[in-house]
């Protein structure tokens, strides 16, 4: 087969490569240079290669980027449009992301190493549907009427949160991008998004369709950059009303402190994750494994909720190591763009060297590598072999850290109350799965494992009407379902006297 190339030197033996189209910042409506011209180097995960070279935003950027977003609020009329007008205008956005659904896929699919066939299938059209679910809401954001104790009429507003500044991860660049922007603008906020410098692509491709659906000018900005500088500049801020963030827990430590000490904005944080995954001993052997295997090493591990603890109840912990093993051998590594495999490139070199660290870390402290543990040797990139390990105890470090690798720890337990203390012992609750058959079980270890998802017998079912959001130091806030816009809007009591009313 041959090589289809996007001009660049960006090719793939199995899908055309389409031309990078949008490299710059896209501010108050229009593509631009950074203020200082710098760009940085936007890297393909299967080869190492540059892709493009990328406007690199800074703290001046981010300003003219704050002042569009915060003329558009004040002045413009997203949010002085009746909500079924912001609807029309998300809906063709969502459109707009449907018919370039190839696109944009192959984006994602080159920057990040995601796999293009489920990008096609799946997370491009599901981002595409997350939009159409918030429009569906735009019309629907209304107060109470409250009955008051005395002779006082009063009521509730909900009113749009003002400017937000989303900040967004490397793993799930179009989906979280549809996620945080889908309920702001259906709050009736204005906007600034900064992907991450890993995965900036589709993030300005999105801008494009914005424009195109008819999103006035201001309302969504793009800034890509560093976290370091970019970001830090929006989560300090002093004229920009809230930031969502998602990313690892130590950069959301950074992203409070910096709310707290500009203007106290609110911030709302879905962080890392180390969800254990428990199979009892009814469970089905074979399925179940079938589970377990995608919930560690889909998206290469590269997952926030990725089920990366496995336990596993005493009375079937052989033969399901058995069948682990069995099922990771046949999992196939390599080209993203072939619908044959089932696992692509770390994001960069730099994750692909920290994986590959815990690797090693896992051997030094006695776990048992059982399978993988090493990079592909017949080819560039940043390709790393599913990895198991078993005799995993809870004090070693691959059984505690959040690795965003494909990483799996197996454990043994015996009992419910042992399984339930240990799934908790973490600084983590982001999400778990339960495997069992029985009901009892099922409702009591769900009840007590301390994390925002518990899925019964499935594992990483999402779904546009289930929020989503973690425990302790996975974060706060609600992503996904009605939730999702409460985050974006603000809560004003209005009451005035009545007299001579016959009732209050």
């Amino acid at each position: 087969m041959s090589s289809e190339s996007n001009g660049s030197g960006v090719e793939s033996s199995f899908v055309k490569i389409p031309q990078i189209k949008f490299t710059k910042l896209f501010i108050n409506g229009e593509f631009v240079e950074s203020l200082s011209g710098k760009t940085f180097e936007t890297i393909d995960p299967r080869t190492g290669e540059v892709i493009a070279k990328i406007s690199e935003g800074d703290k001046e950027d981010v300003d003219l980027a704050v002042k569009a977003a915060r003329q558009a609020f004040d002045h413009g009329p997203w949010p002085r449009l009746p909500g079924s007008e912001r609807r029309k205008i998300m809906l063709k956005f969502a459109d707009l992301i449907d018919k370039n659904v190839e696109e944009i896929a192959a984006l994602d699919t080159i920057d990040g190493g995601k796999l293009y066939s489920l990008a096609k299938a799946l997370e491009i059209p599901g981002a595409a549907e997350h939009l159409r679910y918030c429009a569906g809401a735009a019309d629907k954001i209304h107060g109470d009427t409250l009955k008051m104790s005395r002779e006082l009429q009063a009521y509730t507003l909900h009113e749009p949160i003002g400017v937000v500044g989303h900040i967004i991860p490397w793993n799930s660049p179009s989906y979280m991008f549809a996620m945080k922007v889908g309920p702001a603008l259906a709050a009736g906020c204005t906007m600034l998004v900064k992907p991450a410098e890993q995965t900036p692509l589709s993030a300005l491709y999105y801008a494009h369709l914005a424009k195109l659906a008819g999103i006035p000018d201001g309302v969504l900005n793009v800034v890509t950059g560093y976290g370091r500088t970019a970001g830090a500049a929006i989560t300090s801020h002093m004229d920009i009303d809230k930031v969502s963030f998602t990313g690892s827990t130590e950069v959301g430590r950074l992203v409070m402190q910096a709310a707290a000490l500009s203007n106290l904005k609110p911030v709302s944080l879905e962080l890392g994750g180390k969800s254990p995954f428990i199979v009892f001993d009814d469970a089905d052997i074979d399925k179940i494994a079938s589970l377990a295997l995608q919930g560690a090493f889909i998206n290469k591990g590269e997952v926030c909720v990725a089920g990366s603890r496995v336990f596993v109840q005493q009375g079937i912990y052989d033969k399901f190591l058995i069948k682990l093993v069995e099922k990771a051998k046949s999992w196939v590594v390599g080209d993203p763009f072939d619908p044959n495999v089932h696992q692509g490139p770390q994001v960069d070199k730099n994750q692909y060297e920290r994986v590959l660290k815990f690797i090693e870390i896992g051997k030094k402290e006695g776990a048992t590598l059982l399978t993988g543990g090493g990079k592909l040797s017949n080819r560039n990139g940043y390709y790393i072999e599913p990895t198991i390990f078993s005799d995993v105890s809870d004090d070693m470090t691959i059984a505690k850290e959040e690795i965003f690798g494909p990483i799996m720890s197996v454990l043994k337990f015996k009992t419910v109350e042992e399984v339930i203390k240990r799934a908790n012992a973490t600084k983590y609750g982001l999400a778990a799965g339960i495997m069992t058959n029985d009901l009892n079980i099922a409702n009591r270890v769900s009840r007590s494992i301390r994390a925002g998802v518990i899925w019964i017998n499935c594992f990483l079912d999402f779904d546009i009407d289930l929020p989503f959001g973690g425990y302790k130091m996975s974060g706060f806030g609600k992503e996904m379902g009605m939730e999702s816009l409460n985050m974006y809007l603000h809560v004003k009591s209005v009451a005035t006297p009545i007299y001579d009313s016959p009732w209050l």
